[in-house]
C-alpha cells in the first residue's frame, strides 16, 4: 500500500490529485490493473468528475453548502456534522482502472480529494491490484 499526503487550505473544498495519482503510478511502474483510492477520514472523501472547467467544482462545493448547510439540526457536539453528511454522499472510495501504465479517465475527468472540515493535514490510501 502507498500513501498520498495531502494539505488543504480550506473548510471546504476539492484538490485535483490527478497528477499525485499519476506520479504515483509511474514511480511504482504499475502497467494494468485497479487502483484503489481510499480516504480514511470521516470528513473527506474522494471521488471523479470534470476537471476542464473550474466552474463545475465551485457549483458543486456551493450546492453542497446549500443542501447539507454548516449549521443545521445537528447533534453532534464537534460542529462538523455537514462534514460527516457530505463524506458519506461522496464516499470513502474509487477503483481507477490501469492500463499501460496511465490511469483511464474520461475527457474531461480528473481524481479529487474532498475536503469538508480542512484546513487539514490528510493521507489517502493507494492500493494497486494487478491485473
Amino acid at each position: 500500500m502507498e500513501t498520498l499526503q495531502i494539505r488543504t487550505r480550506n473548510r471546504e473544498e476539492m484538490l485535483d490529485i490527478t497528477g499525485e495519482v499519476r506520479s504515483l503510478i509511474l514511480a511504482n511502474r504499475w502497467s494494468s490493473g485497479l487502483l484503489l483510492l481510499y480516504c480514511p477520514h470521516t470528513t473527506g472523501a474522494v471521488t471523479v468528475n470534470e476537471g476542464a472547467d473550474p466552474d463545475v467544482v465551485r457549483d458543486i462545493i456551493v450546492n453542497l453548502r446549500k443542501i447539507v448547510p454548516h449549521q443545521g439540526d445537528y447533534r453532534h457536539s464537534e460542529g462538523n456534522s455537514d462534514a460527516h453528511i457530505k463524506s458519506s454522499l461522496f464516499g470513502c472510495s474509487q477503483t481507477l482502472i490501469i492500463e499501460g501504465g496511465q490511469v483511464q479517465l474520461g475527457t474531461w475527468q480528473k481524481v479529487y480529494f474532498c475536503e469538508f472540515d480542512g484546513p487539514r493535514s490528510r493521507t489517502l490510501w493507494a492500493k494497486f491490484m494487478a491485473a
